[in-house]
């Protein structure tokens, strides 16, 4: 069971107003309540508006209750930095107690039964997440199975688009519509980053990423680049990883005579092609490769998905 808390705060007793936080929630949790297919993934909780700081640390409470297998928690808003520690802002905030720092949460994570809990920050300052300000060092400790993902450094702010959205947030959404996700579709917190580091110039915002985890669960599933039936045709196609797959031109489905066995293989050898996983030899089209009567042969990443089928991982 996989349960999430999002929280979007555009409007503040004590600090000025934001436009997109509400927005980043609302687009959101659609994403994280269903897959691609409809199929459900994570159980949301939205909280917006005037979120006070008593109700987020009730929230949280509920999210890192036991019977969820993985926890997620996101933040949108003002955030605060605090003494190697960020804090995120509420909307009875003050300077004195702006709101909830992470210091906190992390406390409530490590007491916490839930295997796998995920925390995405968009607000300025966020980078600072997992320090432990007691002991006057920036550096990360955090329990195992905990990842966080934040918008910025902990010396940087976080910037809103003209279209009232986060910047971060704007391509989380892109990452957990499928930009992220592997050639199976699946979609992890890792792929996400690495989706988002390069979304991001050196003169901008810089992602931080700091996590301890054993696995990776897979936060969304969309649609794969190759459907898996076809996918586990990888070790029968290919028996050996470095094996070369000869073709000629009876596998083009416009050549004659019509030969449907190899027409449907071919089908899938371009699915490959497609999806990287494997290159023709010595041209640079599979079409080519089959009327001049070469081969095909898998990529790097290729292999590794043929080692995953081979061993029953897919």
């Amino acid at each position: 069971m996989k349960r999430a808390l999002l929280v979007g705060i555009d409007h503040y007793a004590g600090f000025s107003d934001l436009r997109g936080c509400e927005n980043d929630v609302n687009a959101l949790a659609p994403l994280l309540a269903r897959n691609d297919d409809g199929s459900p993934a994570f159980d949301c909780q939205t909280k917006t508006g005037d979120v006070r700081r008593d109700q987020v640390l009730s929230d949280i409470d509920a999210l890192l209750a036991g019977g969820a297998d993985v926890g997620l928690l996101y933040f949108a808003g003002h955030g605060v930095g605090r003494d190697d520690d960020v804090v995120l802002v509420t909307h009875d905030g003050t300077d004195q107690t702006p709101g909830v720092a992470m210091s906190e949460i992390l406390a409530k994570i490590s007491a916490s039964p839930v295997g796998e809990v995920i925390v995405m920050l968009d607000c300025c300052f966020s980078g600072a997440a997992g320090g432990v300000p007691q002991l006057g060092t920036p550096d990360a400790a955090l329990r195992g199975g905990l990842a966080i993902l934040t918008a910025s450094r902990g010396d940087q702010t976080a910037a809103e688009t003209e279209e009232a959205r986060g910047a971060f947030s704007t391509f989380l959404c892109g990452a957990l519509e499928g930009g992220a996700a592997d050639v199976m579709g699946k979609v992890t917190v890792a792929g996400i980053y690495s989706y988002l580091d390069e979304s991001f110039g050196a003169w901008h915002q810089r992602p931080l990423f700091k996590a301890n985890l054993e696995r990776l669960h897979e936060l969304r599933s969309t649609q794969p680049a190759v459907p898996l039936p076809e996918l586990r045709l990888l070790t029968g196609l290919f028996p050996e990883p470095k094996f070369e797959f000869a073709l000629d031109p009876s596998y083009e489905p416009e050549a004659e005579p019509k030969h449907e066995d190899h027409e449907k293989a071919f089908a899938t050898l371009q699915k490959y092609r497609a999806a990287k996983l494997l290159e023709p030899i010595g041209e640079d089209h599979m079409y080519f490769a089959a009327m001049n009567s070469t081969g095909c042969r898998l990529t790097p990443l290729g292999e590794h998905y043929r080692h995953l089928v081979a061993e029953g991982y897919v």
